[in-house]
């Protein structure tokens, strides 16, 4: 589904600057076209400092719908239109490449990354993950690395991103099972026990962008 007339959008820009790629900007549908979404001009929600924005600017975008559920989607600015007030012309996606992120059903994509951990006991160990989503990971282990579940581990996850940047993600995780491979390693599947919202999002925004690229190849 598209977003409509007067709905909210919730804008990230597209850049190599690590500060402003993460600056979350708000803006409002003034009106559709056949191929376009008109945009009044983007307000940062904490200071309210407006965003200007230029012919080809990349930005990840997201829009809730009934339910509360995210709805997230690529696009660009491809114009702009003078009326009463300056609006913005960005390309509308095609509807099936918006992705949904339901409350409590978190995206969950493949994904080789740097994990460091530390066990309760002060054990320090580095791996990498199978999976990861909102809700939790999984990474394999070597027989060296002894883990039951229950466990509670300290963690830092190392998130790259399309634009070059790279994040670290905190979180504490609990061991919710331990499955042996026939490679001799183990699958070990964590669930966040806990994690900030802020944290939250920057997997989030990963998984969406994987999601992306997975699609469109």
């Amino acid at each position: 589904m598209y977003p409509k007339i007067n709905d909210y959008l919730y804008i990230q820009i597209a850049s190599s600057d690590t500060e402003e790629a993460e600056i979350e900007y708000k803006s409002r549908i003034a009106e559709t076209e056949d191929q376009s979404f008109l945009i009044e001009i983007p307000i940062q929600e904490k200071g309210g400092k407006l965003k200007k924005l230029f012919m080809g600017d990349e930005l990840s975008v997201y829009f809730v719908s009934e339910g509360g559920i995210k709805n997230y989607f690529y696009t660009h600015v491809i114009g702009f239109k003078e009326d009463v007030i300056r609006m913005i012309r960005i390309n509308k996606p095609a509807e099936e490449s918006i992705f949904k992120v339901q409350r409590r059903s978190f995206l969950r994509v493949n994904a080789e990354l740097e994990l460091a951990a530390k066990s309760e006991s002060g054990t320090r160990f580095l791996v990498r993950t199978d999976d990861v989503g909102g809700g939790g990971t999984s990474f394999l282990t070597d027989n060296n690395i002894k883990l039951e579940v229950g466990n509670k581990l300290i963690c830092w996850l190392l998130i790259p991103y399309r634009n070059g940047s790279t994040e670290h993600v905190y979180f504490e995780g609990e061991v919710v099972r331990i499955k042996p491979l026939e490679s001799g390693k183990n699958l070990a599947m964590l669930k966040f026990a806990s994690i900030s919202d802020g944290e939250r999002q920057k997997i989030i925004r990963y998984c969406f962008e994987r999601q992306f690229d997975f699609r469109n190849r």
